[in-house]
């Protein structure tokens, strides 16, 4: 079997590229929509504290206990037990298959402002049936990709991500030309809102929610990496560069237009601007750079997505059959269940158009009670003595980033956790035959069956909720 050891830069790429992905694209106009310049440099100030807090714990984690491999379901699996770990990979495992499938769907969207034509729609949304046969070719292309190996698939995703970032700094640079202090300072207030700035900044936190999915990346990806230490210093070099750019183009833009002006133009936000400072061929350009995005990050998860399955199978929480590597090292069975349940969802999308936003709003959720246990395994590990002479920071930055998890929680919104049960419940009954398979010593602990209960019962108000919606 071939070792596939992979570096720095091209962890620090995953990170990034998971993180800006569509969204940056549209950030101008998000966040005009909602708020003024004081409330969007607010909102990053604290947006700031929290995702910098939350890498912080992911660089001290793989400080403190370098021997955890797999991210997330390793450290909630150290810090609170067997099925609270395999909860947290599967509940990472849903959010980055089903949402991975909005990558395809939006790079197709995008081609479709290029080609569709009043008289014919070829792909539309990327919900056609000819963005479905797209979707699925790059899919499957993906596929061989990461199956000759995870480290040349990371090398193809740092080639992309250099590719994908020259618009962007290419547009800041326009930005920066063109910024008018004027502009800027006219509505600090966002008054023609006709909200009060708390309330602007909650609006802006609820847009920064989303945006630093994929932190985890470098951590997911530690048993493949060259040097344990270089997954910390790659988590936060990449939050520190997709922080930066998020603050940058959503600042500026508000120094090229002002707030109403910048709220009423269509997404993505940012090829608008860029017309408006150089003309069509900026226009062009920012759309090419929002379809490489989006595949270089359906790249970067598809590799996560492969990754978390065939780790929580190492330590029994998922069926032994996904502990299969190919003779390049790829996870291939998980890697297969993965790229399965992406072609399912792009099916689904091409059948229901809209009607899977529900599905996906309900996944991604799921991705953010992982976050919490990064914060509170870190708590749990300083206030027990570890840390040596760093414990005082540790501590702080413990606590920040356990706030920082509650809060992603509270602002997702209590019904769409209440709906995951729906999918985590389905997951639970594939863990207990996951431990049947090791047989009787690997029994459920009191806690782990009161838990296993609790998820079970809840899965009544969930169900009455789905119907309900």
């Amino acid at each position: 079997m071939k070792e596939s050891k992979i570096g720095l830069w091209s962890l620090t790429a995953l990170v990034f590229s998971s993180m800006v992905g569509a969204g940056i694209f549209s950030l101008p106009q998000n966040m005009a929509d909602v708020a003024g310049a004081r409330a969007v440099l607010i909102g990053w100030a604290v947006t700031g504290v929290g995702i910098l807090a939350l890498a912080m714990s992911f660089l001290y984690l793989s400080r403190l206990k370098p021997e955890l491999d797999g991210g997330i379901y390793s450290y909630a699996r150290a810090g609170f037990g067997e099925l609270v770990g395999f909860f947290s990979a599967w509940g990472y495992w849903l959010c980055a298959t089903i949402g991975v499938v909005g990558y395809l769907v939006i790079a197709f969207a995008a081609l479709g402002s290029f080609v569709d034509t009043p008289e014919r729609i070829w792909f539309g949304e990327g919900n056609t049936l000819a963005a479905f046969v797209g979707e699925s070719c790059i899919l499957w292309a993906v596929h061989l990709l990461v199956a000759r190996g995870v480290q040349q698939a990371a090398l193809f995703n740092l080639v992309a991500t250099l590719a994908k970032s020259l618009p962007l700094l290419l547009f800041i640079l326009f930005a920066c030309y063109w910024f008018d202090p004027v502009t800027f300072a006219a509505d600090q207030e966002g008054s023609t809102l006709a909200v009060p700035v708390s309330e602007q900044v909650r609006n802006t936190m609820l847009i920064t929610l989303w945006v630093f999915t994929g932190i985890e990346g470098a951590a997911v990806l530690s048993a493949r990496a060259r040097n344990k230490r270089d997954v910390g210093t790659a988590t936060v070099l990449g939050v520190v560069l997709a922080l930066l750019l998020y603050v940058l183009i959503s600042v500026l833009a508000l120094g090229i237009l002002s707030r109403p002006e910048l709220a009423a133009l269509p997404n993505p936000s940012m090829a608008g601007l860029m017309a408006q400072m150089t003309g069509s061929w900026g226009k062009l350009l920012i759309s090419a750079g929002l379809i490489v995005s989006v595949l270089a990050s359906y790249v970067s998860w598809t590799l996560f997505s492969a990754e978390v399955p065939f780790s929580a199978a190492r330590h029994g929480a998922f069926p032994a059959i996904f502990r299969r590597e190919n003779r390049n090292g790829t996870p291939i069975a998980s890697l297969w269940l993965t790229s399965l349940t992406v072609q399912g969802c792009l099916l689904l999308v091409w059948l229901l158009g809209k009607g899977y936003t529900n599905l996906l709003l309900i996944s991604t959720s799921m991705i953010l009670v992982p976050y919490l246990l990064i914060g509170l395994f870190l708590l749990k590990l300083v206030f027990s003595g570890k840390g040596g002479q760093g414990r005082g920071l540790m501590q702080v930055v413990a606590l920040v980033s356990s706030g920082y998890g509650f809060w992603l929680l509270y602002a997702a919104g209590v019904e769409y956790l209440l709906l995951s049960l729906l999918l985590y419940g389905p997951g639970l009954l594939l863990f207990l035959y996951s431990r049947r398979q090791l047989g009787a010593e690997q029994r459920l602990s009191g806690r782990e069956r009161l838990l296993a209960g609790v998820t079970l019962l809840s899965l009544i108000p969930a169900v009455w909720s789905f119907v309900h919606v």
